[in-house]
């Protein structure tokens, strides 16, 4: 589905590398390694990738990366799915992607969190130059209750990449299960190390998430689709200009948001909260951000609505100045 405001999906702020692995990709480093898949038909494979709509929660829906996570376990399977990945984006039009990733999560076979990202920063340095598509890495954080010393060397890892192929960090996982506020202390190092972050909160909780997130020092909020649950959290993101990564479709997949008509980004516009739309997982969730851009008139929102959305995609994005206003002289 595309149509006229869909030439405005330029950037995505909010796109997970293991929510976003074509079952092409997979199958072609299963068969090179030697991973045991389901099948290694691509229709057949897809199925297990890609969430049912009726998909009842978050942790549901986060059991459809169980298979894309055996595959980015070595180098060959980073930089092949990544390639596919910015290949794939900058056929869809997109001139700025800022990919996440948990790097702990790929050390299964022996990398280390610094070969993780090394090899991807390579890949990025690499695909700008095929697809001409630019991209940086949003490391993740995971939530959980034993993995404080991976955590502290993924902040380690995104210290030494900063600037560099890295340009922020987040915090991901079951939100509901492991709220925020069990992470500041590592938010306080990141804080102090002038790291930039974003913390995904209000997607499977609600506003108070949010909050926290705020009080953590998050320059942006990842989904934040509760916050309109409080009109003084709605207040303050508009105040402090604090953008949302929106992700309507994952967010009505995971049932964050009941019906489309329901999904609260024009009240958001209304109330002068820098919002951005962004596809999340768009494997996971069957889209595509030229997809995402189109739901924007099944919502109420115009042309002109959607310009400035991929304007506040450039301006929100952890860039400097200069690389900033190279990418609005694209969208302008």
């Amino acid at each position: 589905m595309k149509n006229e405001l869909s030439k405005y999906a330029l950037v995505d702020l909010h796109l997970h590398l293991d929510g976003a692995l074509s079952a092409e990709a997979i199958i072609k480093i299963a068969k090179k390694e030697g991973t045991k898949l389901p099948t290694y038909d691509p229709k057949e494979l897809k199925q297990y990738l890609t969430a049912p709509k009726n998909c009842e929660s978050l942790n549901e829906y986060l059991k459809r990366f169980d298979i894309p996570n055996l595959v980015l376990q070595t180098e060959y399977g980073l930089k092949t799915a990544t390639l596919d990945l910015l290949e794939r984006l900058s056929k869809q039009g997109l001139i700025y992607a800022e990919i996440r990733m948990a790097p702990q999560l790929s050390t299964s076979k022996g990398l280390s969190q610094e070969k993780v990202v090394e090899t991807l920063v390579k890949t990025l340095k690499e695909a700008e130059k095929l697809y001409k598509i630019k991209s940086n890495l949003i490391l993740c954080l995971m939530r959980g209750k034993d993995n404080k010393e991976a955590n502290l060397e993924t902040i380690k890892v995104g210290q030494k990449f900063l600037n560099n192929g890295v340009c922020a960090l987040d915090l991901a996982g079951a939100e509901a299960i492991f709220p925020n506020e069990l992470f500041e202390e590592e938010f306080k190092l990141i804080k102090s190390l002038k790291i930039p972050y974003t913390i995904h909160a209000g997607e499977a909780a609600g506003s108070d998430s949010v909050i926290s997130a705020l009080k953590m020092g998050a320059q942006r909020i990842g989904h934040g689709v509760h916050s309109v649950e409080d009109d003084e959290v709605v207040e303050y993101l508009a105040d402090h200009k604090i953008p949302l990564e929106l992700c309507p479709t994952s967010n009505l997949d995971t049932k964050a948001v009941e019906k489309l008509v329901d999904f609260p980004i024009k009240h958001f516009i209304e109330k002068g909260v820098i919002v951005t739309v962004n596809t999340d997982d768009p494997i996971v969730s069957d889209t595509s951000l030229p997809e995402e851009f189109a739901l924007l008139k099944k919502l109420s929102l115009n042309e002109e609505d959607a310009k400035q959305i991929a304007i506040n995609s450039i301006n929100s994005a952890f860039l400097d100045k200069e690389s900033k206003q190279e990418l609005l002289k694209l969208v302008k």
